[in-house]
């Protein structure tokens, strides 16, 4: 059995410095790994992305992350991504990494992930140039999550991703916003490997579970959904 703790939108900044620790410290003892759905931080700025690294770093357990919309807010991301990998946070977005576990070798394959609705409600890269634009992201960083997914050789496959892959975890969210909080397109990629877990953010009023159209279960794990430091995912 290997267990995977995960936790998004903890929006860091030094007057949430020590909010989760307490429940932290006693990581080691609850999973083999930590996962961060992305928008570690408020404005995505380099002072903000070392409370995170205080705040998640040296936990007895290996970390990894990826970012999400407000990390990319201030045009800092080198930055931010260079403090947390020093401080042994391991940041993904379109690769993946493989964590030795007791329970065997997990493979996390990560990325942002971008927004552009749902299948039979979604945009499509079709007119404006600023329209391809917009699902060309989505569907370059769908295509990167796939391939990161398939490539990995490990016993048991993880997908981390701020957006959301599927609209079942946006029940609560207003309907007019689900294209800005995922895609159909990470849910695509998903499913072309044989992937145990999906964890995602970024929809703060919305659902915990749901599962892809290919089986995959997908929790959403922003922390006003979970209320809680981090959930435990159980994969055997």
């Amino acid at each position: 059995m290997i267990r995977v703790a995960a936790v998004g939108d903890v929006h860091m900044d030094q007057d949430v410095v020590g909010r989760f620790r307490p429940a932290l410290d006693r990581l080691p003892e609850q999973a083999d790994v930590l996962l961060l759905a992305g928008d570690l931080t408020r404005h995505g700025t380099e002072s903000e992305a070392r409370c995170v690294a205080a705040e998640f770093g040296g936990l007895g357990v290996p970390v990894v992350a990826v970012l999400g919309n407000h990390d990319h807010h201030c045009d800092q991301v080198p930055q931010v991504v260079k403090v947390l990998t020093d401080a042994g946070i391991a940041v993904l977005e379109g690769d993946s990494t493989v964590v030795d576990t007791p329970g065997g070798a997990l493979g996390i394959a990560g990325a942002k992930g971008f927004g552009g609705g749902f299948a039979g409600r979604c945009a499509s890269e079709f007119g404006e140039p600023e329209m391809k634009a917009f699902v060309r992201t989505t569907s370059v960083t769908a295509e990167q999550l796939g391939a990161a997914l398939r490539e990995l050789d490990c016993d048991t496959r993880v997908a981390l991703t701020h957006y959301a892959p599927v609209p079942d975890t946006l029940a609560g969210e207003p309907p007019e916003i689900y294209p800005f909080l995922g895609s159909y397109l990470l849910g695509q990629a998903i499913d072309s490997a044989p992937t145990a877990l999906a964890v995602h953010g970024h929809a703060h009023a919305g659902t915990e579970r749901g599962t892809t159209p290919g089986g995959v279960r997908v929790r959403n794990v922003a922390h006003p959904v979970i209320k809680q430091a981090y959930s435990v995912f159980h994969l055997g």
